[in-house]
């Protein structure tokens, strides 16, 4: 596995955790922020997390909603919890 394969891994994981903290639900956002509070700031952008998103709805570990056609909300799964 290489580098940036691990940063990515890690920074999904991040989110699963962020999400746990918040209740189970948050907003594009808030993730990116509580990204950069975990120290992940190198090459985060909002099309990063937004992908990370999608990453973790394909694996069923979130789910995920637009509020008002623009944000992402995502919401953590029975699967994303375990």
């Amino acid at each position: 596995m290489s580098y940036r394969e691990v940063v990515a891994a890690d920074r999904r994981l991040c989110i699963l955790r962020l999400l746990l903290e918040d209740g189970g639900h948050g907003n594009e956002s808030v993730l990116e922020k509580g990204l950069e509070a975990l120290g992940h700031r190198a090459g985060l952008e909002r099309a990063v997390v937004r992908g990370y998103l999608t990453f973790l709805e394909s694996a069923g570990l979130v789910t995920v909603d637009f509020y008002r056609d623009k944000i992402m909300v995502a919401s953590i799964t029975a699967r994303g919890v375990k």
